[in-house]
């Protein structure tokens, strides 16, 4: 367990508040406060690792990790800032290392084979808090926060069914992929994470601003969104907790330095619940290494669908699917129902045995949705020996968010605007699924990145 020691002795965690706002476009940039030069943080030369023995595989991921930490060290107010908010907030950490415990292992494993910075691997700390369902308000998803767009530049599929952006090993792969394109383009991973955050024509309209009057355009030099401009001292803060536990009074729970999952396909479309039951784990922890499926079914897109589970159950499941196969088991209770003029929801909710509530649950269906004839419900199957028929279907419409004005600025929203979305999940902030804990890291700013 991750704990936390005062100067007087041991404190208990307090809950922190992980629901800031995620993500915005780069065109909404800026409206935040730019910063000045000598705001920002200082450079400093690499510090020294802890002497780690290479020819002994560590049993616990974090050496690991420490290893091979290669950016230059942030120095100054702002990182300092963010390290107390953490220490402040120790559930927030403690939550973001407990969920990490589950993919740290595969995204460095991916970093190292790139031969990027360790610290890279650190970033859905900030962005996410390793939250695979984290939303944002600009519609950004996943441990990576992609916004729709750039999720499909970067191959992430997006449907009814699925949702790449929340797709551990696909959404890795793409972020790995655009963080490199970045640090191509601007030759700095300062600068790639800036631009990260806020988009890369933000940061290369700053470039040019600054190159116009002659001015340095390193990192420290530009003017940037607070957003942007506390984004790489966050990670830095980070990485500075995760370096030397012990200076800052925290105990990092040990992860283990192997694969915590192991990848199975199926060729059958399957319910969640069975091919968790399958699997012999609860429901959550199917839906913590599958989080890219968003309905109560697995539908098989292609030729086969790939699923994540822990490593030392992928024999359990095969043994029981080849089982239910041969005793030609139904895997699948949902098909698909399009609704037709003068159809109401609670009626067909009726009609199928099931709750309207939990209607609008399964089909992402919110209150502002507009319904009507052609929209296609996900519905149970009235009989065990009814056809299926789950079609391809595009990916509904993202969420609106309505927005009403305040006086002052309160974190959730942007020139005293706050939605109402965001006052309803700061609310209920202790619960483990809130999103976007990452960004709520000393300032309460939205983020502005155009991923």
């Amino acid at each position: 367990m991750l704990l936390a020691a005062a100067a007087a002795g041991c404190v208990a965690f307090a809950q922190a508040d992980e629901t800031t706002d995620g993500p915005g476009n780069a065109q909404n940039a800026g409206a935040s406060p730019p910063n000045t030069p000598a705001t920002m943080p200082r450079l400093t030369a690499d510090v020294p690792a802890p002497m780690m023995d290479l020819t002994v595989e560590p049993n616990d991921l974090w050496p690991r990790v420490r290893n091979d930490f290669s950016l230059p060290d942030l120095t100054g107010p702002q990182v300092e800032q963010q390290e107390k908010w953490l220490l402040r907030h120790p559930d927030y950490l403690r939550n973001a290392v407990a969920r990490s415990s589950r993919y740290l292992y595969h995204i460095i494993d991916e970093v190292e084979k790139r031969g990027m910075p360790s610290e890279i691997a650190l970033l859905p700390f900030i962005e996410s808090a390793y939250n695979p369902t984290a939303y944002s308000r600009a519609h950004a998803s996943g441990i990576w926060q992609f916004i729709p767009s750039t999720g499909k530049l970067y191959g992430l599929e997006q449907n009814f069914w699925y949702d790449g952006r929340r797709d551990v090993i696909a959404a890795t792969d793409a972020a790995l992929n655009y963080l490199e394109k970045l640090y191509e383009t601007f030759g700095s991973w300062t600068l790639a994470l800036a631009a990260y955050n806020w988009g890369e024509n933000g940061v290369a309209h700053a470039i040019a601003r600054n190159e116009a009057k002659g001015l340095p355009t390193d990192y420290q030099s530009l003017k940037l969104p607070r957003e942007t401009r506390d984004y790489v001292p966050k990670l830095q803060a980070v990485k500075n907790i995760i370096a030397d536990p012990e200076r800052y009074g925290i105990a990092l729970e040990d992860i283990p330095n192997r694969p915590y999952f192991a990848t199975v396909t199926t060729d059958r479309h399957i319910d969640v619940r069975l091919a968790a039951k399958f699997a012999q784990v609860p429901i959550e922890e199917f839906m913590s290494l599958n989080p890219g499926y968003t309905r109560p079914v697995i539908r098989v897109n292609k030729e086969e669908e790939t699923l994540l589970l822990p490593a030392d159950k992928i024999d359990a499941f095969r043994t029981r699917l080849e089982q239910s196969e041969g005793e030609g088991q139904p895997l699948v209770s949902w098909q698909t129902y399009t609704l037709k003029r003068g159809d109401r929801l609670n009626h067909v909710a009726a009609k199928y045995g099931i709750g309207l509530a939990e209607l609008k649950r399964v089909n992402g269906i919110s209150s502002r949705r507009k319904i009507g004839p052609g929209m296609t419900v996900l519905v149970p199957v009235k009989s065990a020996d009814a056809a299926v028929n789950l079609p391809d279907l595009p990916a509904p419409p993202p969420p609106v968010f309505k927005t009403y004005r305040t006086n002052h600025h309160v974190g959730h929203g942007r020139n005293g605007l706050k939605t109402a979305a965001a006052k309803k999940i700061r609310s209920s902030a202790n619960k483990a699924a809130t999103a976007n804990a990452g960004k709520h890291l000393a300032t309460a700013e939205p983020a502005t990145t155009a991923r």
